[in-house]
């Protein structure tokens, strides 16, 4: 199961760069609200699924990815204002 857990931790990486460079302009918002729609749409069926890497992977992923695009709007935004 920790392997389902591993490969969305990397995301932690870009929030950290967008975080301490205060700016998400090297990441295009369109592909991150694209593939965090793709994400969430895939959700249910991991949440039925019997196969727990799958499960803990989408979590994880819904989780961290969320958590990525969340940031790059707010510096998207937030920079836009300034």
């Amino acid at each position: 199961m920790g392997v389902g857990f591993i490969l969305p931790v990397f995301n932690l990486a870009q929030i950290w760069r967008m975080i301490k460079f205060k700016s998400s302009h090297d990441i295009s918002i369109v592909w991150c609200i694209g593939v965090w729609t793709c994400i969430v749409l895939m959700l249910p069926s991991a949440l039925i699924s019997e196969d727990a890497v799958y499960r803990t992977f989408s979590i994880t992923n819904v989780a961290f990815f969320s958590a990525l695009v969340g940031t790059a709007v707010y510096f998207r935004i937030r920079n836009r204002h300034s």
